[in-house]
């Protein structure tokens, strides 16, 4: 009797395989009822995520998350500003956080990392194009966007959008709806790219005139192509309005296997 052959599996093979099961899961997830077993183990996968980012984020210190497209390479005006933008905010004392893949996010976490400053991520796991990006202090991998989008909001005190796509809007209006409904302090918005999010900016406006909502939702938007401009108002409505510490953070217990970000107190 013959052995069955050896199959040798690429580590490649197995992240796909991952990424595979991790899109039935979400289909599951939101594609209606499903046999009770089958949900509390979607639930239990749900609370694993969040288990997961609350013991690699919870000791990163106050954030400022940084909010964009992965489709810009390091040539492109986008990466630039946002390259700056990271520096410029890691130099107040914040750690930069991003979703943690390329493009923007890259770009703002390199920024941070080009002056010495924390950065830190959290990576979605998708089939194409996201992986983390190397200038990460600290990044974890979810396998559900909403709790991902949940902990990129948590651990901020301030949200920078550059252009980006479907998944920058998403994260955009998650911030604007839960301060209009005072489910988050009104924690400042600084939108990058005037020409960009020009329409954009139209269409608020005409919200605004429609009266579908208020003055004072739009009032701790900053619109700037200006990184001095940026770091002007989130001193003014971040660090002055809650008295913040950029190197701040809550005190980590090593029997616990916790670990502060380097460079923090």
């Amino acid at each position: 009797m013959t052995s069955a052959p050896i199959v040798k599996v690429t580590p490649e093979e197995i992240r796909a395989d991952e990424q595979f099961c991790s899109q039935l899961e979400d289909r599951a997830l939101l594609g209606g009822p499903n046999r009770r077993l089958r949900d509390l183990q979607l639930l239990w996968s749900v609370a694993k995520d969040f288990m997961n980012g609350f013991r690699a984020l919870h000791f990163v210190g106050p954030c400022i998350t940084v909010f964009g497209s992965a489709r810009f390479d390091e040539n492109h005006e986008h990466y630039r500003l946002a390259r700056a933008t990271g520096a410029a905010v890691a130099k107040m004392g914040f750690t930069v956080m991003t979703g943690g893949g390329p493009g923007i996010m890259e770009a703002a976490n390199r920024g941070a990392k080009d002056v010495g400053g924390r950065s830190v991520g959290c990576n979605i796991r998708l089939p194409f194009e996201q992986s983390h990006n190397p200038y990460l202090d600290r990044w974890v991998t979810m396998e559900h966007f909403f709790v991902r989008k949940t902990l990129l909001i948590k651990y901020s005190y301030g949200f920078i959008i550059m252009p980006g796509g479907f998944g920058t809007m998403d994260e955009m209006f998650e911030a604007l709806t839960l301060i209009q409904t005072r489910k988050l302090r009104n924690f400042p918005i600084v939108i990058m790219g005037n020409d960009f999010w020009a329409e954009m900016r139209q269409f608020m406006d005409h919200m605004l005139k429609g009266a579908t909502i208020s003055p004072e939702d739009l009032d701790l938007i900053k619109w700037t192509d200006s990184v001095e401009e940026a770091v002007a108002h989130l001193q003014e409505k971040a660090v002055k309005q809650f008295g913040l510490r950029g190197s701040h953070a809550p005190s980590h217990k090593p029997w616990l296997g916790e670990k502060a970000l380097e460079g923090m107190p």
